[in-house]
């Protein structure tokens, strides 16, 4: 994600309304990137400091996501389609599927490195962005860009690195990790082995890691029930979403893995 600059004064300072004590802004409304025809506004708080893990976790819990050094959360004026969710990992069983693909992967090594960026990553994330999104908003970022994106935050990131067994560079997750798990933040692979599922293994990747480091959830962003570009998340069951406040399980009602929002 390109970063974003507030364009609106200070909405609000009161510690316990949005999390802790911070100043927040609301950005201009611009074209939302999943439901068309809709505008979409960004609630933003900047998160730096030797505080900045500790309020950026608090700000995750309701339901706030990081790019850069802000922390930031939908604040639509009539729309309330995004769903802020999370893998609830003890719990967690695989489908079939998700065995196949774990499976289809495990010749795969992983590295957990440091969040600085190198030439070798942003070559594969230019070959992802041009075969997957290339008339999004990251088409056309520059080696610096990235560097920013992936290096510019005050809390805990990491990067994990997927290698084949030649040693070739084939997907990359990019993660904060928080008190009671990680956060995925943007992950990218090299288009060529997309038989691979790897923005699927990466994410059982990563509820495999909070396992093992005995942590409760695996947060996923946003989702949207109507958005194709979605859906995948819903293949991570039992999965809870941030409603009214309240984390709750997000009701299955089909096979297909589609998911319906609880009723009053």
């Amino acid at each position: 994600m390109r970063q974003d600059r507030p364009h609106s004064v200070t909405l609000a300072t009161e510690e316990g309304v949005f999390g802790p004590l911070q100043d927040f802004f609301v950005l201009e409304p611009s074209p939302c990137p999943y439901l068309p025809d809709r505008m979409e506004r960004k609630l933003l708080t900047e998160i730096s400091g030797p505080q900045a893990q500790s309020v950026y976790t608090q700000l995750s819990h309701g339901g706030f996501r990081r790019s850069h050094r802000f922390a930031y959360r939908p604040a639509c004026a009539t729309c309330d389609a995004c769903v802020p969710v999370r893998v609830v990992v003890g719990q967690f069983q695989p489908s079939k599927s998700l065995r196949r693909i774990a499976r289809f992967n495990a010749d795969l090594s992983v590295t957990t490195v440091p969040n600085r960026a190198t030439g070798e990553q942003f070559a594969l994330f230019n070959r992802y962005i041009q075969s997957r999104h290339g008339d999004g908003e990251m088409a056309g970022m520059i080696a610096e860009e990235y560097a920013s994106m992936v290096e510019s935050s005050d809390v805990d990131t990491r990067l994990a690195e997927f290698r084949d067994e030649e040693g070739q560079l084939v997907a990359v997750c990019l993660l904060d990790w928080l008190t009671d798990g990680p956060s995925a933040v943007y992950s990218f692979f090299d288009p060529a082995v997309a038989r691979r599922s790897l923005g699927t293994f990466m994410v059982l990747w990563l509820i495999d890691a909070a396992a093992a480091a005995g942590a409760a959830h695996v947060y996923l962003g946003y989702w949207i029930e109507h958005s194709r570009k979605m859906a995948y998340k819903t293949r991570f069951q039992p999965l809870e979403g941030l409603l009214s406040g309240v984390w709750q399980p997000l009701i299955r009602r089909s096979a297909d893995h589609a998911l319906s929002l609880p009723t009053a």
